[in-house]
């Protein structure tokens, strides 16, 4: 069974304070929100997931395949083949069309990959998309299609998903909203799309004091969190109340 398995992870440049305390978290079979202030680690902890980068401590373990959608354009010398992740596949197929293969190409060839293309690009809203276009020259929205086009084709056992709906018009955003829907692996979203969060399994609230965790989607996260900010102000003012009873009586016996 693919799962994600945090044990006291925590992230940060080696001179600075971590992002977030020490977090432990388990998902498997369910797909969880990951929410916080812009800098507050989560594109930083989906890296590390990913394997790019190393914690600052604790364990990360990752049991299956991972496909990450990532925010920003594409390079300028990045093709769309090789912004769909297949460029070398690609090759071969077209090195076999050529009659030129390499000793290893027929044994390797996956025939099937330019049917799988024309109808993940058809599923996605990019259908007679030119493969050997720059994928810079796309516009923002035809990016993050492209990036959805390749997580469909990597055919992987786990998401994560950093900010997936943005510049995405609303058809494209209900492209994310079907994906998740039918994902049963896990699946880790990190976004401020209050309408994408509200169809989570469970929300990660990431921030400098620790991570709250709420079952459910983003009404029930924001009835909990506006619930525990509420007794945490209540009981401030309470103690600032007992404060200034404990001065007064120490200035009238003084």
């Amino acid at each position: 069974m693919s799962h994600i398995q945090l044990d006291g992870v925590s992230l940060g440049a080696a001179d600075k304070p971590p992002l977030f305390p020490p977090l432990s978290e388990s998902i498997s079979h369910e797909v969880v929100g990951l929410f916080g202030r812009n800098g507050s680690g989560k594109s930083t902890l989906l890296s590390a997931i990913a394997g790019l980068r190393m914690p600052a401590s604790g364990t990360i373990v990752v049991d299956g395949k991972i496909a990450v959608m990532q925010q920003g354009a594409f390079a300028a010398d990045q093709s769309i083949a090789q912004a769909l992740g297949i460029a070398a596949p690609l090759a071969i197929l077209r090195r076999i069309e050529s009659g030129a293969p390499h000793a290893s190409d027929l044994e390797e060839a996956d025939w099937d990959l330019p049917s799988r293309v024309e109808r993940t690009l058809a599923q996605t809203g990019l259908p007679g998309l030119c493969l050997d276009r720059p994928a810079a020259h796309l516009s923002g929205g035809q990016q993050c299609r492209v990036k959805l086009a390749a997580l469909l084709l990597a055919e992987p056992d786990i998401l994560l998903l950093d900010e997936p709906t943005n510049d995405l018009d609303e058809a494209g955003r209900e492209l994310v909203h079907a994906l998740l829907r039918e994902w049963e692996g896990p699946a880790l979203v990190a976004s401020h799309d209050r309408a994408l969060l509200e169809n989570m399994d469970r929300i990660i609230e990431l921030s400098p004091a620790g991570a709250l965790t709420v079952g459910g989607g983003w009404s029930a996260f924001k009835e909990q969190r506006d619930a525990i900010r509420a007794q945490a102000t209540q009981a401030l003012e309470e103690a600032e109340q007992q404060s200034k009873k404990a001065s007064a009586i120490h200035q009238a016996r003084s």
